[in-house]
């Protein structure tokens, strides 16, 4: 009878753990009920008062119902989803509170044509399954209510920029500009010039005086990226800026303050080269007041076949191709790639393949010859329709992780973000063995 209602409905234990998860549930969430229940409510719907004045929290604390509320949710793809909510308490017959419930229906809104319209980044575009990933996704709008100095570290790739952009557009400064400064393989002149400004004179042609980008991003977010690379000399005005928020325009001796919210980005690992001595040890406790890691593509598989369906419907609307889906071998060629380019060696490979394919379906032979080579000779099978993207890698996915957890199973459900219970029960329906082969 729940399944055939149009809203909602999630029903929890006392401890959170989702039990029941109805069909309209799974239309707006775009999770299966398999995939959710024994999971935490708030691993699911990821509200944004998840984290804060949860409404299922304060249902079981004062067992008063609760009805009415709008907020806002992120669906399997990342994406937000307004919806309004009603919760109640469940009794045993006893009178005690056993668990809880929630009704909710997504809310019509027009909010995202018009993100999207204005070209802004937020959280909703970074999509993930992985359990690394989710957590960094986690600590967002704390770290984007926060002032705080941020680092961010990954290879060349993973999102770091995207990272950035979203912590911004999250933060009280989203209406300020968010303001990109490339420090790799710039001279000291240069980068000091760019960055600070100058004034007339300050070098030869230096005619007018000229504002950098961190008086442009007032009232905004700096990006520095690539910090490390800089220079012993660029690192001490860079620590002044940190520690005391002020900086000279090149040429001037006159000291200005800034108002720039600053996060900076890293392919290397900054905490090795200042202890190697090659970056101030200093500069790198200021600007690591926060610090957020992202991991490499081939730590994250499970996100391949997500990030390419994304991918694939960024490039249907912009060739017109109507490619719906990935064949087996497609994707298994995908699955197996090292990808030193990360995410965006994948979206590059996705792109390649709409220059090449003719029909609906993205063949092996339509990736990139470096892609396609790393299929091994096992193969797939070859019919996958749209709606199995998914499903096709599901096997796959779930093998890797498993092998790079030596067959442990808590590790290897934690870092897919499912249940064990999902976990066993995807294994049998699959045919995995329980110990990874070598």
């Amino acid at each position: 009878m729940l399944d055939a209602v149009s809203d909602g409905v999630l029903v929890v234990d006392s401890n959170r753990v989702i039990t029941f998860f109805n069909r309209s549930a799974e239309h707006i969430t775009g999770f299966s009920a398999t995939e959710v229940v024994g999971r935490r409510c708030s691993e699911v719907l990821r509200g944004s008062r998840c984290r804060g004045r949860c409404v299922l929290d304060e249902v079981l604390k004062t067992g008063q119902s609760v009805t009415g509320v709008e907020l806002t949710i992120l669906n399997r793809k990342n994406r937000d989803v307004p919806i309004g909510l009603s919760a109640a308490v469940l009794r045993n017959i006893q009178g005690d509170i056993v668990g809880g419930f929630e009704t909710f229906r997504a809310l019509p809104t027009d909010k995202d044509s018009g993100r999207n319209a204005r070209g802004l980044h937020t959280l909703a575009d970074i999509i993930s399954r992985n359990h690394r990933m989710t957590r960094v996704l986690e600590l967002v709008p704390d770290v984007a209510a926060s002032s705080a100095a941020v680092l961010i570290q990954g290879e060349t790739g993973t999102g770091k920029e995207l990272l950035a952009r979203a912590i911004h557009h999250a933060s009280p400064r989203r209406d300020g500009p968010f303001v990109m400064a490339a420090c790799s393989a710039v001279p000291d002149a240069r980068l000091e010039s760019d960055l600070f400004g100058h004034v007339a004179g300050a070098f030869p042609g230096a005619r007018a005086d000229r504002k950098g980008r961190l008086e442009s991003a007032a009232g905004g977010t700096i990006f520095l990226d690539e910090i490390a690379d800089t220079s012993p000399a660029m690192q001490v005005k860079l620590l002044r800026l940190l520690q005391d928020g002020t900086f000279e325009p090149m040429g001037s001796g006159e000291t200005q303050t800034h108002d720039a919210r600053i996060v900076a980005a890293t392919r290397h690992d900054l905490k090795g080269l200042a202890a190697a001595g090659r970056f101030r040890e200093d500069l790198y406790y200021r600007i690591n007041t926060v610090c957020l890691t992202l991991p490499a593509l081939r730590e994250r598989r499970e996100d391949i076949p997500l990030l390419a369906e994304r991918f694939m419907e960024r490039f249907i609307a912009t060739t017109g191709k109507s490619v719906r889906n990935v064949s087996a071998d497609g994707m298994h060629a995908l699955m197996t790639y090292t990808w030193p380019g990360n995410v965006r060696e994948l979206e590059q490979a996705i792109e390649h393949a709409f220059v090449l394919v003719k029909d609906v379906t993205i063949h092996i032979e339509h990736l990139p010859d470096e892609v396609a080579r790393a299929a091994t000779a096992r193969r797939l099978p070859r019919a996958v329709d749209g709606k199995s993207i998914l499903a096709a890698s599901e096997r796959q996915a779930i093998e890797t992780v498993l092998d790079r957890f030596s067959g442990n199973k808590v590790a290897t459900s934690r870092e897919l973000g499912i249940s064990r219970s999902t976990l066993w029960r995807k294994m049998r329906k699959l045919g995995i063995a329980s110990a990874p082969s070598h």
